[in-house]
């Protein structure tokens, strides 16, 4: 197999593993980011965390934690695929030989050009995702928004292109890029150091599973830490109403969020985020990881 079939193979292993690993917790994250603001005397909808999973559970069982989950799984392979394979081609223009071990910093760059190519898929992708997830807690929303019972992934997508047509999959581009550049670029080269520290040295292809998945979650929790308040944006602006929309654009967004809810309203969700991140992206390096070695 050639190295792009490798990691388009190895990648569509750790997404999977990702998705099945962290759907509940990007479920509860994206409740809470797009829970209405409550008006003065009145309790937010969901109250933390632990009361959304309560309230999801209590009104939709557990099948509940997973919708939306069709419109990621759908495109998995296509997502990962794209990120490592990216990633993988730029570490063959940056490396300096054959098999050579490539430093923390080049690891940076890697990322960076992986989450770029990334983010036109994440992009409608996530859309299709948040307005899934997010239905029930915006019902009592008094600004209309997702004004409809959402049947499924493509229900979405038939909604979505008849009230914004194809650009309106495209909803919240500009902070995917701002979360998924950065934020890969973060997580790989957090990886790679991590990985380095552990082998003492820039050869680190002895590690073994334990140490693989602890890289894997640290770097993953590193994702969040440096660009947490653009996944905010991305969500509420991608579960926004077309047609009376109550943000206009991302600075838009983030001035109302700042003025309604101060700094605490851009890390809205942020426990079940880093919940997530961290099993899930050990789950998914670890794959990666393993299958990718066993190819060869």
């Amino acid at each position: 197999m050639g190295d792009v079939a490798k990691d388009l193979t190895a990648g569509t292993f750790g997404g999977a593993a990702q998705l099945v690993c962290g759907h509940p917790f990007d479920t509860i994250k994206v409740k809470l980011q797009s829970q209405p603001s409550p008006l003065p005397g009145q309790r937010p909808k969901y109250a933390g965390a632990i009361d959304a999973v309560k309230q999801t559970l209590a009104a939709e069982g557990p099948k509940g934690l997973y919708k939306g989950m069709g419109a990621p799984l759908a495109t998995v392979a296509a997502l990962n695929a794209v990120l490592f394979t990216v990633r993988g081609q730029m570490e063959a223009l940056l490396r300096s030989g054959p098999g050579a071990p490539l430093t923390v910093n080049q690891q940076v760059v890697c990322g960076a050009g992986a989450g770029a190519a990334v983010s036109f898929l994440a992009c409608p992708t996530e859309l299709i995702k948040c307005r899934l997830q997010a239905q029930s807690s915006m019902a009592t929303s008094s600004s209309g928004a997702i004004p409809v019972k959402y049947r499924g992934p493509m229900d979405v997508a038939r909604h979505v292109l008849q009230s914004g047509g194809v650009k309106g999959l495209f909803k919240g581009l500009i902070p995917t890029l701002a979360r998924e550049v950065p934020g890969n670029a973060a997580m790989f080269g957090v990886y790679e150091a991590f990985k380095q520290y552990l082998a003492g040295g820039q050869d680190t292809s002895s590690l073994g599973r334990g140490s693989l998945i602890l890289a894997g979650g640290v770097a993953g929790g590193a994702f969040w830490v440096f660009v947490y308040p653009t996944d905010v944006v991305k969500s509420v602006l991608q579960v926004d109403d077309f047609k009376n929309p109550k943000y206009f654009g991302s600075l838009d967004a983030v001035r109302k969020i700042f003025k309604s809810e101060g700094v605490k309203g851009l890390y809205k969700g942020f426990g079940p985020a880093m919940g997530r991140s961290v099993p899930a992206n050990a789950a998914c390096f670890l794959a990666y990881e393993v299958t990718r070695s066993s190819l060869g």
